[in-house]
């Protein structure tokens, strides 16, 4: 008999993907993909489970099908269906403490794959320039999903300690991109004007989407020869790009406010539905964030495909012209530093 994956979080588009990605693995025989609303894609072979992972019954789903590989993805910053912030954070923490501690009483649970993201760092004045995995954050979150993944870990990091015959492994993801991506970082980045922070050039990573698949793929199997997959990896794509950089290659004009103001624009385009401008991206589009990736290379044995400019170019690309040529833009930008740069 080949392994059982459960797959929660399969109603979002990386949900399915990954689930069509494992089934073609041949030491898998069965997968299980789980959520609280039916997806709107299909997973090909896979088994459909409706069912809240806020609810006890999700241990019955485990121990039904006998699963000994689960794949947590149902962590996010964005809800799937309109809906309180609240409800968003019940999945995010009440949903992945119900689920662990159905692992945890799950005997046939051999292994532990939780999607979390780089913002368990923060974003302030005071980090340093690159942050490593055993980096502490140098603010402590006061809410939205920064907290929200910080708890998360907590109770990945107890469900280890009590079931220490299970292999866990934690990815911490930079910014998701890609043609398809629907993260809050992407809808900001399809906006005609891209407001900014003014007197601040934030440095950004970037993962692709299908890279996220492949390294969810790697972590969820048996561990290749020389490599550990059980453990905490920053998951990013090598190099950083400048958001003024990023703007430029998009064609897309800034408008750089002071940040009372750009709080305010964030609030108004949340109320309107054009964008999810949380605190913590502001925060992010303030002071970046820039992540090692050693662990992942030289631990985990992943290499990425893309890097964060390459990641940056596929999105860009998916997104189409903006309302400035970016060639012509980029040349405008070099004549200015050239001006300076000669006084």
């Amino acid at each position: 008999m080949g392994k059982v994956v459960l797959v929660t979080g399969v109603a979002r588009r990386l949900g399915g993907r990954f689930v069509r990605r494992i089934l073609r693995e041949p030491d898998v025989d069965r997968v299980v993909g789980v959520d609280a609303v039916p997806p709107g894609h299909h997973l090909g072979g896979a088994e459909f489970v409706r069912a809240d992972i806020r609810q006890p019954s999700v241990a019955k789903v485990l121990a039904e099908h006998n699963v000994d590989t689960v794949v947590h993805l149902d962590v996010s910053g964005v809800q799937l269906l309109p809906g309180s912030r609240a409800s968003v954070k019940e999945t995010n923490v009440i949903g992945t403490m119900q689920l662990l501690g159905a692992c945890q009483k799950a005997p046939s649970v051999q292994r532990l794959v939780v999607k979390s993201s780089t913002n368990v760092y923060g974003s302030s004045s005071r980090d340093p320039a690159v942050f490593t995995e055993t980096t502490p954050a140098k603010a402590l979150p006061g809410g939205g999903f920064t907290k929200d993944i910080v708890e998360v870990e907590e109770y990945v990091r107890g469900f280890a300690r009590r079931r220490p015959d299970v292999a866990v492994a934690v990815l911490r993801f930079a910014n998701i991109l890609g043609p398809g991506a629907d993260t809050p970082l992407a809808e900001y980045f399809r906006l005609p004007v891209l407001p900014t922070v003014l007197g601040y050039d934030p440095r950004l990573q970037f993962v692709h989407e299908d890279d996220v698949v492949e390294v969810l793929r790697l972590a969820a199997g048996e561990p290749r020869r020389g490599t550990l997959n059980s453990g905490t990896f920053n998951i990013a794509g090598d190099g950083v790009l400048l958001l003024s950089q990023a703007a430029r290659r998009l064609g897309r004009p800034t408008l750089p406010l002071l940040l009372p103001a750009i709080r305010w624009t964030g609030t108004a385009l949340r109320a309107v539905g054009v964008t999810d401008f949380s605190a913590e991206q502001i925060r992010l589009l303030t002071h970046g964030r820039v992540v090692e990736t050693t662990q992942m290379r030289e631990v985990l044995g992943f290499e990425p495909r893309y890097t964060t400019a390459g990641t940056f170019a596929d999105f860009a690309r998916a997104c189409g012209p903006g309302l400035l040529p970016p060639e012509k833009l980029a040349q405008a930008v070099d004549r200015i530093e050239e001006v300076v740069r000669h006084g």
